[in-house]
Parts: C-alpha cells; structure tokens; sequence
C-alpha cells in the first residue's frame, strides 16, 4: 500500500533527509530507499514509451530499439550487443523507453520536484517526491533474479546481470516479471550526469500497465510525499544554497545556463 505524507512545512522535510536504517553487522547506516521527483502531483508514473506510442507500446519497442542501436553503434560501439544497454543510453538520449528514472539521493528527488520549464507555475500545484525500497522490490522478484543479486553479493542488478538472466531479450524479461515485480538497475557511470544524478532506473515490464497500481498492491514501503505548492520556491533556494541545482545534475553548458536563468527569473 502506498503512503501519503503531504509537507506543508520545511521542518518536516527532515525524515526525507534522514531515513537510513542501522546495520549491525556494518556499524553503519545505510539507506535502501530512491527517490523520484515529480513536478506535478497529479502526473501519473508512465513511462516515455507509453507516453510515445501509447497502447503499440510493446509491438514498437522492438523497432525503436533496433533502429537507435543501428544508427547509435558509431557513437557507441557497445549498444550493437546489449538491448539492455540501448535502453540505458537511449534513456540518456530522450529515446522512448520502458525506464523510470529514480535517485539513491532525496536532494536529487526534490531538484526534479522543485523545478519546471515554465516557472510561472512554480506556485500554482503541489509537487511530489516517490520513495521506493529497493530491498522491498527485490524480496517480490523471481528466484533466480534473487539468487543472482545475492551471488553478486549485492541489492541491485547491472546490465550485464540482466543480459544473463534474460539471454539479452526484453520478451524473456516480461514474461518473468509478469505483471507481479520489476526490476531496479543501476546504470554504468557512462558520464558525469548520471554519477552527479546518483541514478536508478526501474525497468517496467508489459505485463505493469499502472505502476501506481502495482505499488500500492505489490509493496507495503512505498511512500509519495506531496509538497504543498507553497514551499517549492522556499525548497528550490534552500536546494540552491547546497549546491544542487541544474548546473550539477546537468553538467556543462546546458545546465549552467538553465541554473542561471532560473537564479535571475524575476518573479
């Protein structure tokens, strides 16, 4: 079941901050908890290839996939052999895919919840920030996708993980998943985005047309923290002043110049 905690004061952003458990045998806190923010509270969880091409989803994947890795190979010579690797870079890209983009840090989250291209609408819906437990969403996975995040002595898969489990074939991987689980991966640090990101991807198989849906009846520690929309500007200057903003999740020219615009937007 998903929980909803709303945020109408900045004090109560410090869970947020804050919800790592203790590990014992580490004498350490470390957190299993990704974040996705939204600008929009009322925005569905769809992926961009649902959004692209709708109910075809899955009879155009295939073709998407096969014309980006053959057009792709020149600039990246790997994605000729993964399918899994031509939807991480894909992603990158602005490629259509079955991937929702995720975060291991809350800061993160709250820079994607607390920005819009258009800031005129800053003050006029709330926002929102998903946290999702990675432990919780292995434990619902297949044996074998278990045994071999355990034999990797890990809690998260790597492209070439998934190439072994599924022989490399997204059909092999949705008739798996079925519509009761999905896998979170982490993608290679094939630039400084996706390390200043901390990114996760959750790969949405066919059979999970809703992932709302699907983690509110799957998962018991989901929760969506909606932000009131009269805190976003009071949380984008606090964000600002720690250093997270356009210029770090989108290194060089681009997100400098969007940091700067947004720094010297007259409201």
């Amino acid at each position: 079941m998903i929980k909803v905690i709303r945020i109408s004061k900045i004090e109560e952003l410090l869970p947020l901050f804050t919800e790592q458990d203790y590990r014992p045998d580490l004498k350490r806190n470390r957190g299993m908890y990704i974040y996705r923010g939204m600008s929009d509270a009322s925005f569905n969880m769809n992926t961009s290839l649902s959004r692209n091409c709708k109910d075809l989803q899955k009879t155009l994947e295939p073709a998407i996939l096969e014309n980006f890795a053959k057009y792709a190979v020149a600039s990246d010579p790997l994605v000729a052999g993964s399918v899994w690797r031509q939807i991480i870079v894909g992603q990158h890209y602005g490629l259509p895919t079955r991937l929702l983009d995720w975060t291991h840090s809350p800061l993160v989250g709250l820079h994607f919840a607390t920005n819009e291209e258009n800031l005129e609408n800053m003050d006029k819906h709330d926002c929102v920030v998903w946290r999702m437990d990675m432990a919780e969403m292995l434990s619902i996975l297949p044996g074998a996708y278990r045994e071999e995040v355990n034999k990797m002595q890990s809690t998260i898969f790597s492209i070439d993980m998934l190439k072994n489990l599924t022989n490399n074939s997204l059909t092999q991987y949705d008739i798996d998943m079925g519509n009761n689980a999905m896998v979170i991966i982490e993608p290679p640090s094939m630039n400084e985005r996706i390390v200043n990101q901390y990114s996760f991807f959750a790969v949405v198989p066919m059979g999970i047309d809703n992932v709302e849906d699907f983690l509110d009846k799957k998962t018991d520690k989901t929760v969506k923290y909606v932000i009131d929309k009269d805190l976003r500007w009071r949380i984008r200057d606090m964000l600002d002043q720690m250093n997270i903003s356009e210029r770090i999740v989108y290194p060089g020219l681009s997100g400098l110049s969007k940091w700067i615009a947004r720094h010297y937007y007259v409201k």
